[in-house]
């Protein structure tokens, strides 16, 4: 985009000022509020919530944006509708009393117009003036306008009149709000106020099937983008919320972080580390497989990392999840308690389809929960189509992906190939789906698990035996025998025998062990002994070799004895000793 087409485009915003209605979502679909100084139509049947959006209009100005407002009635008193809206919680007395809102009742007799025969705004211009100059209002709100007009059939005095209202009220630079019935395939009855309006806002409340929704769309909006689609709208008892339709483009931020899923089988399935963080996930399966179970146990390990988890039941009520899974050794009691869990119940026909988006939408912008579990998404189909309901989910995986919220949703799907592959239309359109089967052999049924995708991980191709304890969930390795795939006794008796047969030939091998060690004991003793025989023999051999050793010197010893004696015998013979000389006495 060129930078002389960014330029342009930023003074067209700076063109057209907006002023913000505090209502939840309108100001996003309308792209800031409703155009400044302005008058805006707001139109449709009765009961659409017309009064209800004008009044809101006015009362978040004063309360919230520090707008005084004039609201104009001209069939409720200002009495009831302050007994109207204090079911949501706005207090107009009290407003009126600080003087940041006006309510002025005009009672207009349509006898007293069709005897006048001559009809103005004059005497309503000069009222409306003096109470917005009381208050020094910056909002006004005239309700509803066809009052104003009743019984006058001259349309060119109507149109003239119309006119001149509309004039009137951005001449004197307020915002305003003129509330108009819709007509026989107009948007008003007298089909001129919306060529008129800068802004033209359709309410509309439909029932189909016993079961209502409530819809708004911008039909006109001159000088400004706007949202053009019909946009889902709820009236609660915090007021109006609306429910602007999610971005389409694929644009969303995606994380990396893994999250365990509470059941370590099933972990160990998805590489050990679970699925991502604000992904979504499918887990589907018939009638009493734990799909329930399965989420269950994702929404405590949620809570257990000390993270929030709103879980949305169509079918049971909170205090039967927290009953029946305390059966199976999980206390879900304590989050609650904690405010780490969240539990919202209801039959699906409480609303329609839209108007049960709408309050998610808005429990989870509320709650800011990091985790999201629908259970089950099935029980939809009761209030839509298949088409519908996907079109639902898709909206709400849009606005979840948008919050990196991860969401797990449960499905009930039939013994059928079908709709196994189009489980409500969101199979494809989610990151992870697992499966859950019933395996009926040998007269007991058992579940088994696996993993139908995972998106950017490895994952297990293997089905796993699904086993519910007392104590929790557990994922086990089928038994591949000789007569095939065994689950349940048949596992366990197969596993029984495998282990005997393990335990008697440790049992042999012990043995072998044993008598080894024994004939090593009789070797090594044998040995021994003739070690110690060898030992006397040698040192007997020794012996007689020591005695002739001895001998031998003895000999030599001997025979050198004699020679020596023999040569002193030689010697002394050889030469004699001398006689001594004398006479004896």
């Amino acid at each position: 985009m060129s930078k002389s087409r960014e330029n342009k485009q930023a003074v067209i915003r700076q063109t057209l000022p907006k002023t913000p209605t505090g209502i939840i979502g309108l100001d996003q679909v309308t792209g800031g509020g409703l155009p400044t100084g302005r008058p805006t139509l707001v139109c449709g049947e009765a009961g659409c919530g017309k009064t209800l959006l004008s009044l809101e209009f006015i009362i978040r100005g004063a309360t919230e944006f520090n707008e005084p407002g004039v609201f104009m009635a001209f069939e409720e008193k200002a009495d009831e509708l302050a007994q109207n809206v204090a079911s949501l919680g706005f207090d107009l007395n009290k407003l009126q009393k600080e003087k940041k809102i006006r309510v002025d009742h005009v009672h207009i007799e349509r006898i007293e117009i069709e005897e006048t025969g001559e009809y103005d705004l004059d005497g309503l211009f000069i009222r409306l003036e003096h109470a917005i100059n009381s208050i020094g209002a910056k909002r006004v709100v005239l309700d509803t306008i066809e009052n104003l007009f009743a019984g006058l059939n001259n349309q060119r005095i109507l149109r003239a009149e119309l006119v001149r209202l509309f004039h009137w009220l951005k001449d004197k630079g307020v915002t305003a709000i003129v509330t108009g019935e819709r007509g026989q395939g107009k948007f008003t009855r007298q089909g001129l106020e919306e060529y008129i309006s800068d802004c033209v806002i359709l309410l509309d409340h439909r029932v189909i099937d016993q079961i209502s929704t409530r819809r708004l769309r911008i039909v006109k909006y001159r000088g400004t983008l706007h949202g053009t689609n019909e946009y889902p709208f709820l009236i609660d008892e915090e007021g109006i919320s609306v429910l602007p339709v999610t971005s389409l483009h694929l644009s969303k931020d995606v994380q990396t972080e893994r999250m365990p899923t509470g059941i370590h089988g099933l972990d160990q399935m998805l590489g050990g580390k679970g699925f991502f963080k604000g992904s979504s996930i499918l887990v589907s399966g018939t009638a009493g497989t734990g799909k329930t179970s399965i989420a269950a146990y994702f929404a405590a390990e949620t809570c257990k990392r000390g993270e929030r988890c709103i879980y949305f039941s169509f079918e049971e009520s909170p205090k039967q999840i927290i009953r029946n899974m305390r059966s199976i050794g999980l206390d879900l009691q304590q989050y609650l308690d904690k405010g780490l869990l969240n539990f919202h119940a209801s039959r699906p026909t409480l609303y329609g389809l839209e108007m049960h988006l709408v309050a998610m939408h808005k429990h989870i912008r509320k709650f800011k929960p990091s985790c999201v579990v629908l259970d089950p998404i099935t029980n939809l189909i009761t209030i839509g189509s298949v088409g519908d309901v996907k079109s639902m989910l898709v909206r709400l995986l849009d606005f979840l992906m948008e919050e990196q919220i991860t969401v797990m949703f449960t499905a009930l799907s039939l013994n059928t190939i079908v709709n196994e592959q189009t489980d409500e239309g969101v199979s494809s359109l989610v990151d992870a789906w697992l499966l859950v089967r019933d395996i009926e052999f040998n007269g007991e049924r058992n579940r088994g698990m696996y993993v139908m995708k995972s998106r950017g991980m490895k994952h297990s191709n293997q089905v796993r035996e699904f086993i519910i304890t007392d104590n929790g969930l557990n994922l086990v390795d089928v038994y591949l025998g000789p007569e095939g795939v065994l689950t349940g006794s048949a596992r366990e008796a197969e596993q029984l025998k495998e282990n005997t047969g393990k335990a008697l030939h440790n049992y042999a091998l012990d043995r072998k062990d044993r008598e080894i060690l024994r004939k090593r004991k009789v070797l090594e003793s044998k040995i021994s002994s003739l070690q110690t025989e060898f030992e006397s023999v040698e040192e007997e051999l020794n012996k007689v070799y020591l005695e002739e050793e001895l001998r031998k010197d003895i000999m030599e010893k001997t025979r050198q004895e004699m020679i020596k004696m023999r040569r002193e015998a030689e010697a002394e013979k050889e030469n004699p000793p001398a006689k001594k000389s004398g006479k004896k006495k």
